[in-house]
């Protein structure tokens, strides 16, 4: 008995270990070592933190002289929903010390990769994140989500419709807390609320093509914001 009862005590704290490691749900380790790394931004350093999704993620390697620029801080992780980014927010964007942070989120909580979302419940994710940007100091550039047509991981979720109703509420949260709101939509949406081939690998995730249209919005917002933290 005692023999089986030291193999189960073993057993035991080896699965909850495992399970401990697999329970990181915000991916919160994913950024720590660069984190640490980055140094405290000098007083006249303008840095900038880009939150998001594999959207954001995945800029870095489609293009990656865009963050070659010094100031830009790349935050993204894949398949992120927005209560995911929120638990990560303090450590990935408040205590990096931007000047302003540049929140793309919502495709994957409309695709329901971490359970099911209300838009209303997306739109509170995301005016948390502006909330504690502000109290912090940190301009947030309030960004539409992108569009697309379906998602190929989970389709049936009519993304062409749920996306302008979920902006439409982003258009409003930018608008009363008084900061930058960046429509990537209107620039970038097909006839079918989509993506157009050219911008797209799989109606959701970029070419380098779909990449330079943000960055053309995307520069002229944060050089727009600057300009305003400056006054």
């Amino acid at each position: 008995m005692r023999k089986i009862s030291v193999l189960f005590v073993m057993l035991s704290l080896l699965f909850s270990g495992k399970k401990a490691s697999s329970q990181d749900w915000p991916n919160l380790l994913k950024y720590q070592e660069a984190n640490a790394a980055l140094q405290t931004p000098g007083s006249t350093e303008q840095r900038v933190v880009f939150m998001g999704n594999s959207i954001t993620e995945g800029w870095a390697t489609a293009n990656p002289s865009f963050f070659a620029n010094p100031n830009y801080v790349n935050r993204g992780i894949g398949g992120q929903t927005t209560p995911q980014m929120l638990l990560r927010f303090r450590q990935d964007v408040i205590d990096l010390q931007p000047k302003i942070v540049v929140l793309l989120a919502g495709t994957n909580d409309i695709a329901g990769n971490t359970g099911p979302m209300g838009l209303e419940q997306i739109r509170d994710n995301i005016l948390s994140m502006v909330e504690l940007a502000k109290i912090n100091n940190i301009l947030p550039i309030v960004c539409s989500v992108l569009p697309a047509y379906d998602y190929p991981w989970r389709p049936g979720k009519a993304p062409n419709v749920k996306i302008p109703k979920l902006n439409a509420l982003l258009t409003s949260v930018a608008s009363e807390q008084n900061v930058p709101y960046l429509d990537y939509f209107s620039a970038m949406a097909d006839e079918r609320n989509g993506l157009p081939a050219a911008y797209t690998t799989d109606e959701v995730h970029l070419t380098k093509e779909g990449y330079a249209v943000m960055e053309k919005l995307v520069a002229a917002a944060i050089a727009e914001a600057l300009e305003a933290i400056a006054e």
